[in-house]
């Protein structure tokens, strides 16, 4: 079996259960999760907006969800939450799983044989560019941390956001 397909196959069964999962956590908390210790967790501005979405749009947001970073887990949460009928949940799980798994297939074994490719052949230049990488997703990471910092100890500038 080519690489990408088995790669493929492999991922989709990964998000079917991590995102099917979420799903059932948020349909298990269902109203609960609108108190106690989990409500300040999802009134957070990323969940108000998934929520919004999905009241709006309904499944299409559950399946375009899997395209984005950060938000498909909120998405998948709110939906159980919200107790969306399977019937509506699952096509948008199977279709939007389906795209985050060959894209994260053929992105990632691409990035993988690039990398691979550049440390046979020019190993300085390999070194570099995973540190310049790591470094990069490190800022990114201390700036979104600040920046929620931020925006929890400042209550109107949630509302703006």
């Amino acid at each position: 079996m080519d690489k990408v397909a088995l790669t493929a196959a492999g991922l989709y069964a990964i998000v079917l259960l991590r995102a099917g999962g979420t799903f059932a956590v948020g349909w298990l908390a269902g109203a609960g999760a609108r108190r106690g210790r989990l409500a300040e967790r999802i009134s957070t501005p990323k969940f108000r907006r998934a929520e919004r979405a999905i009241q709006r749009w309904g499944a299409p947001v559950v399946a375009a969800s899997f395209l984005t970073i950060g938000f498909q887990t909120a998405a998948n949460f709110l939906a159980g939450s919200m107790h969306m009928p399977l019937s509506r949940y699952l096509p948008a799980l199977f279709v939007g799983g389906a795209g985050w798994a060959l894209a994260y297939a053929t992105v990632g074994i691409g990035a993988l044989e690039l990398l691979a490719r550049l440390f046979a052949e020019q190993t300085v230049i390999g070194v570099g560019a995973v540190t310049v990488l790591l470094l990069a997703m490190s800022g990114v990471m201390v700036y979104r941390r600040r920046r929620a910092a931020s925006t929890s100890s400042n209550p109107a500038a949630d509302e703006l956001g």
